[in-house]
């Protein structure tokens, strides 16, 4: 292979550089108690996700620096720092003030409950 390796690093994107974020794939389930999201983040840890709710916008947003291992330099880099973003629009029959989020092994689950007043329930006929 027969490259010139200034050119290469002369075109390596530094940290400056605005970095476009990822959109991670999402699986959504629906249940007569809620929904559960689960969205693939490898290489996210608690620390660098931020989860937030603005109105009836849940964004989800994760930032993995790669790093290199120790004694190697590389002569030439694409990826860095990968940034993931991704916004849904949660129904009005959705509890936003009772989401409960964990991650394992870069798989982020998110239970979003119904409102009490969305969910199904069974109405008991009387005898007069």
């Amino acid at each position: 292979m027969d490259m010139d390796t200034k050119e290469l690093k002369r075109e390596t994107p530094t940290a400056a550089q605005q970095v476009t974020p990822l959109v991670p794939p999402v699986d959504i389930v629906e249940d007569r108690e809620g929904i559960t999201l689960r969205a693939d983040l490898p290489g996210v840890d608690r620390e660098h996700l931020s989860i937030d709710v603005d109105g009836e916008t849940l964004t989800i947003e994760a930032t993995v620096t790669l790093g290199e291992p120790a004694g190697i330099q590389p002569v030439y880099t694409e990826v860095r720092v990968a940034q993931y973003r991704r916004s849904f629009v949660l129904g009005r029959d959705l509890d936003a003030n009772r989401i409960e989020a964990s991650i394992r092994e870069g798989v982020l689950t998110l239970r979003v409950p119904k409102s009490e007043q969305a969910k199904p329930r069974r109405i008991e006929v009387k005898t007069s």
